[in-house]
């Protein structure tokens, strides 16, 4: 009798990308390679969500300064589930949220602030946690995530 359990090795190693826009079609031809054997329209909704993570990882955390990076991983939390975190190198703004407040008309005519929005619609859940969890390293990085249920055409 073993004490810990098996555990199977981790079907996809996690990518990590320099924080540069200019890497958003390299994120999103590796993320459909990873997910070879999905359904299309899995693929399709989740590499669309993964470009807007990583988008905003660029542009509102350190991950977008000199240097920075982004993590992109996959996992099934449990089955049926796959998740997509996205795991930036630390706040220069606030957490990531969609935005409060604003009127129909300030929505429509709104050039920027629905990518959050659009991942709320097309995954079953998401979430954002930080990297540590202790107060004083709050600062030290986001991991974004969103699940999406698996269905038919799976590898």
């Amino acid at each position: 009798m073993t004490i810990v359990p098996h555990v199977s090795p981790a079907r996809w190693q996690a990518r990590i990308y320099p924080g540069d826009l200019s890497q958003m079609s390299t994120v999103r031809a590796d993320l459909r390679t990873d997910l070879t054997g999905f359904g299309e329209e899995l693929v399709e909704t989740m590499t669309l969500c993964a470009s807007e993570l990583t988008a905003n990882a660029i542009e509102h955390t350190r991950s977008g300064d000199r240097d920075g990076q982004v993590l992109r991983a996959l996992h099934e939390p449990e089955p049926g589930v796959l998740r997509l975190v996205v795991v930036d190198d630390g706040t220069r703004e606030s957490s990531p949220a969609i935005p409060a407040g604003r009127t129909e008309g300030e929505w429509l005519t709104a050039e920027r602030g629905r990518g959050l929005l659009m991942v709320e619609l097309l995954a079953v859940r998401w979430g954002a946690y930080p990297v540590v969890s202790f107060p004083f390293c709050a600062d030290l990085g986001t991991a974004v995530w969103a699940e999406f249920t698996l269905g038919g055409g799976q590898g």
